[in-house]
């Protein structure tokens, strides 16, 4: 099943009016702002995109401070615009509380989870996944030893990239050291580079080679401070590789994009419940451009593909933080 049809259903839950079918959809991001060069980025970048196909307009705002979350759903509710989309799991409960006070507008939220409302599409990915892939390449580029792994706010779905990263680092090597911080347990952790900087020349200081990151804006800095360094970052959620070419191993795309272009484009027939991305319809990649073609090998390409292809056919199983905290590869 492709990803349009996870997102959008044959089943009409929201019959259009006139005035639903001529709503504009509405964008909200989650804070570090749309040009975070990561997450929220992608966000916009489906939005765009939606714009450029279909000729229509979209509203969006940028939040500067938690208190919006609630007054920025209610205002674009009452504004008529549907759907209107949520970039970010902070959403979830304030969500939970304004989907029930405007059952006639749809709702999809990223990363989120509102389980009983028939008006919110939560749209998820198998982050794990993709992070098992690019540990895997870490391990097998690392001359040091010592891969590092650095998370913007400390909550599970951070912790799921991580965990999965260190599964694909020992699944090559067992005896390669991985360093894991997080940079903070607030939402500034996703807007603050020096402090992500501070943390890779700390790991660079403990042999750290490879520093993956997912940490938003934050992780701009780590990918500065890795280049800086002579070695090797890799990026996530947005194709991170040209910010530093030939400095940027690979990235772990996560396609927030397609999440927000098919809500867009599904309209009022936007159907309630839960849409996975995966690497099976393409919700989760690693990128390969001009810019690291000449950092990864064929070799590395030839077993990152044999361990995606068993991903998919549930032969090989990466753990999920998010079902079971106990990350045993931690």
């Amino acid at each position: 099943m492709n990803i349009k049809n996870l997102i959008t259903s044959a089943a009409t839950i929201l019959s259009v009016s006139a005035f639903g079918a001529l709503a504009e959809p509405a964008l909200i991001y989650d804070l570090g702002g749309k040009f975070d060069k990561s997450f929220n980025e992608m966000a916009f970048s489906g939005a765009e995109r939606w714009k450029a196909d279909t000729g229509g307009n979209y509203k969006e705002i940028e939040l500067s401070s938690e208190a919006q979350r609630e007054q920025a759903l209610r205002r674009f509710a009452e504004n008529g615009n549907n759907p209107i989309v949520m970039a970010g799991f902070a959403f979830s409960t304030v969500l939970g509380e304004v989907a029930k006070d405007y059952p006639n507008t749809r709702f999809a939220v990223i990363d989120g989870y509102v389980p009983d409302q028939s008006n919110v599409l939560n749209i998820g990915f198998t982050e794990h996944t993709g992070s098992y892939l690019v540990g895997m390449m870490a391990a097998m580029k690392t001359k040091t030893g010592t891969v590092g792994f650095i998370g913007g706010m400390d909550i599970p779905i951070i912790s799921r990239f991580g965990c999965g990263y260190i599964q694909g680092v020992k699944a090559v090597n067992p005896d390669v050291k991985v360093i894991y911080n997080m940079t903070g347990s607030t939402p500034s952790a996703w807007n603050d580079p020096v402090k992500g900087g501070e943390l890779t020349k700390a790991q660079v200081s403990q042999g750290a080679d490879v520093v993956y990151h997912a940490a938003g804006g934050t992780g701009v800095g780590v990918l500065q401070a890795a280049a800086d360094a002579g070695i090797l970052g890799i990026g996530v959620d947005k194709n991170q590789n040209h910010l530093h070419p030939g400095k940027v191993l690979t990235s772990m795309v996560k396609r927030v994009d397609t999440g927000v272009y098919d809500s867009f484009k599904a309209g009022a027939d936007l159907a309630g419940g839960f849409a996975t991305l995966s690497l099976a319809n393409g919700g989760i990649s690693y990128s390969m451009d001009e810019h690291n073609v000449g950092l990864v090998t064929k070799a590395m390409v030839d077993a990152v593909e044999e361990a995606k292809a068993h991903i998919i056919s549930g032969e090989l199983k990466v753990h999920d933080y998010m079902s079971d905290s106990s990350c045993p590869v931690k």
